[in-house]
């Protein structure tokens, strides 16, 4: 869009630039740089147009995004080419993720080589390559206390080891996820490091305050993230002599949004991050971006308005690059990540979808898919172009946002039936085989979130211990219907690395002074490479589930119906134990799907007249696809098996 005043600046500041940073191989820059100049203009004065150093800090924006696209290799600078005229491409049923630590996963980035061909070979793409940038030994929040944005930790490797990796991956069309933690560094990045010293300027990247007075102010709204073993958001800093902020630990110092100097530095780090390779950016902490007095500081107006101005940058300099937006806050915020623009993603084209992995586990805890069926029905409806990244576990742990709403719409009471969830989940609860561990019990409240592996949670880890044959089935069978969900749902299924081979709990971090304190390193474990062989052992436990699982993607991408363009229709049976819904898309032979799960341990019954009115068996006979094999409609009832699921080609 044109605009005199947002363009009279443009020009000004394209007369001022360094001669170095103009020519012919930057003209794919400037013509995005015209194209998005009014809307990145309009951004950053909202943000910060009452400063007198307006205009100065628009120059020093604009020359970072330049800097940066002359430092961009032209093979991105073509992959970007491509992906804008396949503008698409994100959401396609081909898609499928991994996320993995690399020094647990492969001892290092040098690692990650060899044992790239495992997740090949169980149909992997996308790997997202938790945090791995420099970082204090010990007090690091899982790496996400960074000391050096520009810097790999060296326990991981270098730089230039990334960049071999990154280059292997693209040679097999597979995608790189990196994370820039945008909310806080570590209290020993250089800046803290000059702020400790009385350094004003350093001192206003951070929230800083001689006295309790606004912090104060600030607590009476600010709710604890992690009240066991972080309680209240602001720190003491002895050095200083001053109380800055700290949200999430006493070490992670949050950055000031407020100070435009914090938005260029973070843009120019995310940029350096999209020229090393990384084809998705996973943005940290994205809700806690502004901070206001009288707010619970999360998920506010100008976070949005942060996130819309990052990708407006990205998509001038580094168009090819996606960001995802970790944001695990209730439906109704989540979808805000996305951007509220009609169509397109004006902020993050991928978010995290939280609700749905918390309501899966709610179904296999209850047996039934009441609530699940509500949450889904309830989750706000995406833009088109944006998509879902759905997992059933992470490195994180599980937290219970349902919508009490919601609850209560499903017969129970809210706080009686979080409670129950980690009661079930703790092993707690008479009819729980679950082995997990409690996580942030706030002794105030009595809320609790939920740590554990996938299949310790999923009752195999008893299981095993009692040589139970009958309930390892059922833990297989659990593990399998989960990933069939996150494959059908709509979005990209991310699995967790060592879910495919049944990874247990490693409760090890209980003997290690850095970990014991934060429960969810029992599912953080070093990948046992002994234990993965026996996928290929035919009968095992690693072998079911990992054949299993392989087998769910590469169906999964086969089928158009599968990929994410707002194509899904839940539908209405009245068995509580069942969870149906329909995919379709206008190509393909594998058009129509309908997706039926049974979270249940018995058998059960679906009466297919409840289907009639959508038209859906017209004939005598259905395929099942993940079986491939028919299955017989004439009845007018389908019989599910426990804990299964079908995939029907109509």
């Amino acid at each position: 869009m044109y605009e005199q005043v947002s363009h009279s600046l443009l020009n000004d500041i394209l007369i001022a630039l360094d001669p170095e940073l103009k020519g012919d191989d930057l003209k794919h820059f400037y013509i995005r740089l015209g194209a998005n100049f009014y809307a990145i203009h309009s951004l950053f004065q909202l943000l910060y147009g009452e400063r007198r150093d307006f205009r100065l800090q628009m120059h020093k924006l604009v020359e970072v995004m330049a800097k940066q696209y002359r430092n961009r290799a032209n093979e991105l600078r073509n992959r970007d080419l491509a992906r804008e005229k396949d503008h698409d491409w994100f959401l396609s049923e081909k898609l499928v993720g991994y996320a993995l630590y690399c020094q647990e996963y492969a001892q290092g980035l040098k690692g990650m080589h060899e044992k790239l061909d495992y997740l090949q070979e169980l149909g992997i793409n996308l790997v997202h390559i938790m945090p791995i940038l420099d970082g204090p030994k010990g007090r690091n929040d899982g790496g996400y206390a960074v000391r050096d944005f520009r810097k790999i930790d060296s326990k991981y490797g270098t730089l230039a080891d990334l960049d071999a990796l990154s280059a292997d991956m693209r040679s097999r069309d597979m995608l790189l996820v990196l994370d820039v933690v945008v909310n806080h560094t570590s209290d020993e990045h250089e800046w803290a490091k000059k702020a400790k010293k009385g350094n004003k300027k350093y001192q206003e990247y951070y929230y800083t305050y001689a006295d309790r007075k606004i912090p104060d102010l600030f607590e009476q709204t600010m709710p604890e993230v992690f009240p066991e073993t972080a309680p209240g958001n602001f720190t003491w800093d002895e050095s200083m002599q001053r109380w800055v902020m700290t949200v999430f630990n006493e070490f992670q110092w949050d950055l000031n949004y407020k100070n435009p100097a914090v938005f260029i530095e973070m843009i120019d780090i995310i940029l350096f991050w999209a020229n090393h390779g990384a084809d998705v950016i996973r943005l940290d902490a994205v809700a806690f971006l502004w901070k206001k007095i009288g707010s619970t500081c999360q998920n506010e107006r100008e976070a949005h308005l942060i996130l819309q101005l990052m990708k407006d940058c990205c998509q001038v300099t580094a168009p090819g690059a996606l960001f995802i937006a970790e944001a695990i806050v209730a439906p109704v915020e989540v979808i805000k990540y996305f951007g509220e623009d009609a169509i397109n993603a004006k902020e993050c084209e991928i978010a995290y979808n939280p609700t749905f992995m918390a309501l899966l586990w709610e179904a296999v805890a209850t047996k039934k898919a009441t609530l699940l069926d509500i949450g889904v029905r309830n989750l706000p409806t995406k833009l088109d172009r944006a998509t879902w990244l759905n997992y059933v576990r992470c490195h994180d742990d599980i937290g219970l946002g349902f919508d009490d709403n919601d609850i209560r719409a499903a017969g129970y009471d809210p706080q009686a039936h979080r409670r129950f969830m980690v009661d079930y989940y703790t092993g707690q609860y008479p009819d729980s085989s679950a082995t997990g561990v409690a996580f942030g019990r706030n002794e105030k409240t009595g809320d609790a979130r939920i740590s554990g592996s996938l299949a310790s949670l999923a009752g195999l880890e008893t299981a095993l211990l009692n040589n139970d044959a009958a309930a390892i089935d059922i833990s297989v069978n659990t593990i399998i219907l989960l990933h069939s969900m996150i494959a059908a749902f709509g979005g990209i299924p991310l699995l967790y690395y060592g879910d495919s081979i049944g990874t247990l709990n490693d409760n090890t971090y209980l003997t290690d002074e850095n970990k014991h304190h934060d429960s969810r390193w029992v599912h953080r474990p070093t990948l046992d490479w002994e234990k993965a062989k026996r996928r290929h052992e035919p009968g095992t436990v690693e072998n079911r589930i990992f054949t299993a699982i392989q087998r769910l993607i590469a169906v999964r991408k086969q089928i158009p119906a599968f990929a994410d363009l707002n194509n899904r229709e839940m539908l209405d049976v009245k068995n509580p134990h069942l969870m149906v819904f329909l995919r379709f898309a206008s190509r393909g032979m594998y058009s129509r799907v309908l997706v039926i799960a049974n979270f249940d341990t018995s058998p059960q019954t679906m009466n297919l007249r409840e289907l009639d009115a959508v038209n859906l068996f017209e004939h005598r006979e259905a395929r099942e696809l993940y079986s491939d094999r028919p299955i017989s409609t004439r009845s007018g009832e389908l019989l599910i098996p426990p804990l299964g699921f079908y995939w029907l080609q109509l």
